[in-house]
């Protein structure tokens, strides 16, 4: 089995509505199809969903469900709100600093640009309480081919020591003023 693409990533939302006017606004996702049931196919529990889809680019789909008989969205407090989050990839560094400014006036607060040596990205919230990040590649041929040969040693010295590995330390000596 080879996986061609994501067909969808679905998540929950407070409100259809808003979530579609939010990611049509500031995201430029088009609106492509709604599903709204008042039983769950897989499972036939009796529990009505609104499930809408957002085009995210090169065929893959964002979703999201409204489930207005379930309690409040929560989150896990176990994990870092900087952990879980949706990437999008963008063309160029200016279309990311272009998405930055768009953002921040119309009140989104935004982190970065965080230089990542082979990215660059910023983070900020959708009105759901899920972070999103944009990101632009910028490394280079090399840098991804030194990544490439490092990452089973590194995935293996982790699984030993669960301390992170140097393998790709050279990522930050720029900021270590090497």
């Amino acid at each position: 089995m080879k996986i061609e693409r994501f067909h969808h990533v679905a998540y929950r939302c407070r409100d259809a509505k808003e979530t579609v006017d939010w990611y049509r606004k500031h995201m430029g996702m088009e609106f492509v199809l709604a599903i709204a049931e008042d039983e769950v196919p897989s499972t036939h529990e009796p529990d009505p969903y609104m499930h809408l889809f957002m085009d995210a680019g090169g065929g893959n789909v964002l979703a999201f469900f409204e489930l207005p008989n379930s309690p409040p969205m929560g989150r896990d407090g176990n994990t870092p709100e900087w952990v879980q989050h949706i990437a999008f990839k963008v063309g160029s560094v200016k279309e990311l600093e272009d998405a930055k400014a768009r953002l921040e006036a119309a009140g989104i607060d935004v982190i970065g640009v965080t230089d990542h040596t082979i990215f660059k990205s910023i983070y900020f919230f959708d009105p759901n309480g899920h972070r999103l990040e944009l990101a632009c590649d910028t490394g280079t041929p090399d840098m991804y081919k030194r990544l490439d040969e490092a990452k089973w040693p590194m995935l293996e010295e982790w699984t030993r020591t669960k301390r992170a590995p140097k393998h790709a330390h050279w990522m930050h000596e720029r900021e270590l003023g090497h």
